[in-house]
């Protein structure tokens, strides 16, 4: 797999699109804290949003699409200047049988629809963190074109309750987020980390190179000539654009998939560590401990016992 749906993979991603939102001006809703990923699609009119403490308000126009990634409290208003009220408790009291939150009296001028994403705990990080605290995606950007035939998918399936909405829900959710960034990569080239680095030619080459066989025993000089530069040139350009050497990269992501699959696989320690490109059962009992304080072993029994 290419490097985003490996870790799209490893998110264990679970995608909710939440109600549809129709409201007369003036309004404004604040939310409390989440956790993980929260998305919103304008179908109708505009509003702002802004972070409490962290953006100044964004103006969002009818088809833009925004992502809030860091869990702190957020507002939505037809006016910045408006007072806001509980989110919480008005999408409570006014959700509809149909699954629409109807707000304020008059013509409703703003349509919206968002959803969440929820995320593996211990794994969200290999994300959320490379992301700012808003990803704003205009409408009239050119990478956008695959959100809004989405948009309009997702404007017909929360129009009425229909049979298999629930699933249908889930996938378009995914779609957006995978669009989302998309759209933000295009349009942030210098993204840190690997989120980056996959815009590279050669070094979001490599990358791909080394997620679709994890296996394989890759060295500095054969990523390097594969990719057509020099080896001091690849390593100093990769540390530059992912943050870390290639092989402390290579490393870092076999002991994350190796820690994935003794938490979720019964395969045996070795059948784990060839899966990832150790010969040696030793050698990689070493290298996971010293990465994640404890042996392979103990860290399957503790996450057994767990469960």
């Amino acid at each position: 797999m290419d490097p985003l749906s490996d870790v799209f993979s490893l998110l264990k991603v679970k995608s909710v699109l939440s109600a549809r939102f129709e409201a007369a001006d003036p309004w404004a809703l604040r939310f409390s804290a989440y956790r993980h990923v929260k998305f919103v699609g304008i179908i109708k009119g505009n509003r702002w949003v802004w972070i409490e403490g962290v953006t100044a308000p964004v103006k969002m126009k009818e088809g833009d699409f925004c992502l809030l990634t860091d869990g702190s409290p957020y507002c939505f208003a037809s006016d910045p200047g408006v007072e806001p009220q509980d989110g919480e408790k008005v999408f409570a009291h006014d959700l509809g049988a149909d699954g629409i939150v109807r707000y304020g009296r008059g013509e409703r001028r703003t349509i919206s629809v968002g959803g969440m994403f929820e995320f593996n705990g211990d794994k969200s990080g290999l994300l959320l963190n490379l992301l700012p605290p808003l990803v704003h995606v205009c409408a009239d950007s050119p990478e956008a074109r695959s959100l809004g035939t989405t948009l309009e998918l997702i404007r017909a399936e929360t129009e009425s309750v229909r049979p298999g909405k629930a699933a249908m829900a889930g996938s378009l959710a995914n779609i957006v987020l995978v669009n989302i960034l998309r759209a933000h990569l295009a349009a942030s080239p210098r993204s840190s980390g690997w989120l980056g680095a996959l815009l590279d030619p050669r070094i979001g080459a490599a990358l791909r190179m080394v997620h679709e066989d994890i296996a394989h025993r890759w060295k500095v000089d054969e990523l390097a000539s594969k990719v057509g530069m020099s080896r001091t040139a690849f390593i100093e350009r990769f540390k530059a654009l992912v943050g870390l050497p290639p092989m402390e990269y290579l490393i870092s992501w076999r002991m994350t998939i190796a820690k994935d699959a003794l938490r979720t696989d019964n395969q045996n320690l070795a059948t784990i560590a060839a899966s990832v490109g150790y010969a040696s059962e030793t050698t990689f009992s070493s290298t996971f401990k010293k990465m994640f304080g404890q042996s392979p072993s103990r860290y399957r029994a503790e996450t057994k016992h767990m469960g």
